[in-house]
C-alpha cells in the first residue's frame, strides 16, 4: 500500500502537468503586440522545398498572426504519412496530395480537404533534354523510374492510355522515391515519374544539364494535387480556426506570388535538406503555374469547384486508388473555402 501511495504521489505532479498541457493555456501564445494567438501545427508532405515558400512567407510577414495563428511548420515524410497524422489528430493541419486523401477516405478515415491549392497536377515524366522526350510517343522503349503504388505510378497507365499507348510500351523500373533521381543521374534509366516543381530543378542543378518535364496536364490528364487537410474532429470542434487557417493560407499564397524573391528568401534555414536557392527559386516559379484550372482562373488560391473535384475523383477510381467514387462533399469541406 505504501508503494502504491508513493507511486500516486510521484505521478500526481506529472498528471497535473499533462492536464495543463491539454488545457487551453498551452494552446495559446502571445504576439509581440500582445495579441492572443492559437498555436497551430502544419505538417508538410515532405521536407521543405520551393513549393512550401508561401507558408514560410506568410509566417514571416505576420499573415498567419493577423488571423490569430501562431504557426509551426513541420517537415513531412510523404503525403500518405501526413494524411494519417492529420486524420489521427497528431497535427492540426496537413499539406498533402489529394490522391492520398482520397485513398484514406476510401478506407474510412475521418479527414477532409479544406482546399486544394495545386489544382493543375505537377505529375510528369522528367528526363534530360538529350533524351528527346517531348511528347508521349517519345516514351516508347524508354525505361522510366517509378515508385510502385504511389499516385504517379497508378496514374501513369491512364496517362499512356489517353495518348494511345499501353503500359507495356514503356518499361518501368521500380525504386524508392529517393532512388528515382539517382537512377536518372547515373544513367540507369531514361527518366523518372515525378513532380515538375520538385525533382527537375534539382537534377538540372546537380548535373548542369537541362531537364524536360513531360507534364500529364499538357497531354490530356489533369487532377488535383496538394492542398490543405484537416481531421473531421478538428473541423467540427473548431470550425472558426479552420476558416482562419484556410484564409491565412490563401492570403499567404497570393502575397508570395507577388514577391517571389522574398518568398524564397523566407525559407532560409527551414531545413538542413533545403535545396540551394536557385533550385528553390525554380521550384516555386513552377509551382505558381499549378494554382488554377480554367474554372478557377482569377479566383483566390484554394477556391475549388465541384466539377474539378469530380474529374479528380473519377481519375483515381479509374486508376484503382479508390474503390467507389463518392460525391465531392465526402472529401472536401466547401464551406471552409477562402473568399474570392
Amino acid at each position: 500500500m505504501k508503494l502504491r501511495t508513493a507511486a500516486i504521489a510521484v505521478l500526481a505532479p506529472a498528471l497535473a502537468l499533462t492536464a495543463a498541457a491539454c488545457g487551453g493555456d498551452s494552446d495559446e501564445s502571445t504576439s509581440a503586440s500582445g495579441k492572443k494567438l492559437k498555436k497551430v501545427t502544419l505538417t508538410l508532405n515532405w521536407y521543405p522545398y520551393g513549393e512550401h515558400a508561401p507558408f514560410y512567407y506568410g509566417k514571416k510577414k505576420g499573415i498567419f498572426e493577423k488571423h490569430g495563428i501562431d504557426l509551426e511548420i513541420k517537415a513531412g515524410q510523404g503525403s500518405q504519412k501526413t494524411v494519417q497524422a492529420t486524420g489521427a489528430g497528431q497535427t492540426d493541419f496537413g499539406w498533402a496530395d489529394t490522391p492520398a486523401l482520397l485513398a484514406a477516405v476510401d478506407k474510412g478515415m475521418a479527414i477532409k480537404s479544406v482546399g486544394v491549392f495545386l489544382q493543375t497536377t505537377p505529375a510528369s515524366v522528367q528526363a534530360f533534354d538529350a533524351k528527346g522526350i517531348k511528347k508521349p510517343a517519345d516514351l516508347k522503349g524508354k525505361t522510366i523510374a517509378g515508385t510502385a503504388g504511389d499516385a504517379l505510378a497508378r496514374t501513369f497507365p491512364v496517362f499512356l492510355q489517353k495518348n494511345g499507348m499501353s503500359a507495356s510500351d514503356v518499361p518501368v523500373q521500380n525504386t524508392d522515391p529517393a532512388g528515382k533521381m539517382a537512377a536518372v543521374l547515373s544513367g540507369k534509366v531514361d527518366g523518372l515519374m515525378g513532380f515538375a516543381n520538385d525533382q527537375g530543378p534539382t537534377m538540372a542543378n546537380k548535373s548542369g544539364k537541362p531537364v524536360t518535364a513531360l507534364r500529364y496536364s499538357e497531354f490530356g490528364l489533369n487532377f488535383y494535387s496538394n492542398g490543405l487537410l484537416v481531421g473531421e474532429r478538428k473541423l467540427k470542434s473548431d470550425a472558426a480556426l479552420v476558416k482562419e487557417m484556410v484564409a491565412a493560407t490563401s492570403e499567404s499564397w497570393t502575397a508570395a506570388e507577388g514577391d517571389q524573391a522574398g518568398a524564397v528568401a523566407s525559407m532560409a534555414g527551414a531545413s538542413e535538406q533545403l535545396p540551394p536557392t536557385p533550385v528553390v527559386t525554380e521550384q516555386f516559379k513552377t509551382t505558381l503555374t499549378l494554382l488554377h484550372t480554367p474554372a478557377t482562373q482569377g479566383k483566390a488560391p484554394g477556391v475549388n469547384t465541384e466539377d474539378d473535384w469530380k474529374q479528380t475523383i473519377a481519375t483515381f477510381q479509374q486508376a484503382g486508388v479508390i474503390t467507389k467514387a463518392e460525391a465531392p462533399a465526402k472529401y472536401w469541406q466547401a464551406s471552409a473555402a477562402p473568399q474570392g
